[in-house]
C-alpha cells in the first residue's frame, strides 16, 4: 500500500512539474494570413520609335491671285502615292499615356490635274505637272485603350509644321479663242514654304517584349498649302513671280512603326514573408 502511494505522489509531481515548465514557454505566432500581390505600379520613361509607309495624298484645288475671264473647273487634280520616313523621341507617362516628337521626310509625290474652261467661242486648258515633297515636324500625344493578348489599340493627335516644296511645276496650255488655236508652255522654280500641320492617329501596337513594341497605323494628315517659284514662258515672251497655289493638301497615310523602350518596367517581386 505504501509503495502505491509513493508511486501515485511521484506521477503527481511530475505532472504539475511539466505543467509548470509549459507554462513558461513563448506562445507560437499564428502564421501570417495570404495577401495577394499588389498590382504593379502604371511604369513611365522614354522611348524611341521609327517609322516607314505610304501616302495617299490629294489637294482641294489649284488657285491663281490671276483674274480669270470664265470660270474653271479643276478635274484630276491629285499625286502620286509616296513613301514616308520617321523618326521620334517619346516619354510614355503611365499605362495609357504617352507622347512623342517626330521628323518626317515624305518622298516626292508626282502632281497631276488640270483647269478646264468652255464658254462662248472660247475652249482651253491648263495641264499641271510637277511634284511635291514634305519635311514635316510634329509633336503628338497618344491614350492606349486597353490590352488584349499584348495587343493594344490606340488613338491619337498631333499639331506641328510642314515644310512643302514644289519641284518641277509646269503648265502646259492649249486654247481655241475665235476658232484660232494656240498652245503655251511655261515653267516654275522650285520652291518650298512651312505651313501649319496637323495630324489625327489610329492603330494597333503589339508589345513583342517589355520593351520592343510594333505598331501598325492610320493617320490623316493636313499638310497645309504649297506654291511654285517665279516662272517664265518657253519662248522668255513673260516671266515673274508666281500666283499659283496648290490648296489644302492632305494625305491619307498607313504605317508600319517600331517603338523601342530605354527603360523596361520592372518585374513585381512579391515581398519576402518570415516567421517571427
Amino acid at each position: 500500500m505504501r509503495s502505491v502511494k509513493s508511486l501515485l505522489a511521484a506521477g503527481a509531481a511530475t505532472l504539475i512539474s511539466s505543467m509548470a515548465f509549459a507554462a513558461d514557454m513563448p506562445i507560437a505566432a499564428p502564421p501570417p494570413m495570404y495577401a495577394p500581390p499588389a498590382p504593379p505600379a502604371d511604369f513611365g520613361g522614354w522611348y524611341l520609335r521609327g517609322d516607314v509607309g505610304m501616302t495617299n495624298q490629294s489637294a482641294k484645288r489649284i488657285d491663281s491671285a490671276t483674274a480669270q475671264a470664265f470660270p474653271t473647273q479643276t478635274v484630276g487634280l491629285g499625286f502620286d502615292s509616296s513613301p514616308l520616313f520617321d523618326l521620334g523621341v517619346g516619354y510614355r507617362f503611365n499605362n495609357w499615356f504617352r507622347a512623342d516628337v517626330i521628323g518626317q521626310y515624305r518622298g516626292k509625290a508626282n502632281l497631276h490635274g488640270a483647269d478646264n474652261v468652255i464658254a462662248p467661242g472660247f475652249v482651253g486648258s491648263d495641264n499641271y505637272s510637277g511634284s511635291k515633297s514634305e519635311w514635316v515636324v510634329m509633336a503628338n500625344a497618344y491614350v492606349d485603350l486597353g490590352t488584349w493578348w499584348c495587343i493594344t489599340p490606340f488613338i491619337g493627335a498631333g499639331v506641328g509644321g510642314s515644310y512643302n516644296k514644289l519641284s518641277g511645276f509646269r503648265d502646259d496650255g492649249v486654247q481655241i479663242a475665235a476658232g484660232v488655236p494656240s498652245n503655251s508652255v511655261t515653267y516654275f522654280a522650285d520652291n518650298g514654304k512651312w505651313n501649319l500641320a496637323w495630324a489625327a492617329h489610329a492603330g494597333l501596337a503589339y508589345k513583342v517584349s517589355p520593351g520592343f513594341t510594333v505598331e501598325l497605323a492610320y493617320s490623316y494628315m493636313d499638310l497645309g498649302d504649297a506654291a511654285p517659284g517665279n516662272f517664265r514662258a518657253y519662248d522668255n515672251s513673260i516671266s515673274g513671280a508666281s500666283t499659283i497655289k496648290v490648296k489644302d493638301i492632305t494625305s491619307h497615310d498607313v504605317k508600319l512603326g517600331v517603338r523601342w523602350e530605354l527603360n523596361s518596367p520592372p518585374a513585381y517581386m512579391p515581398p519576402l514573408v518570415t516567421k517571427g
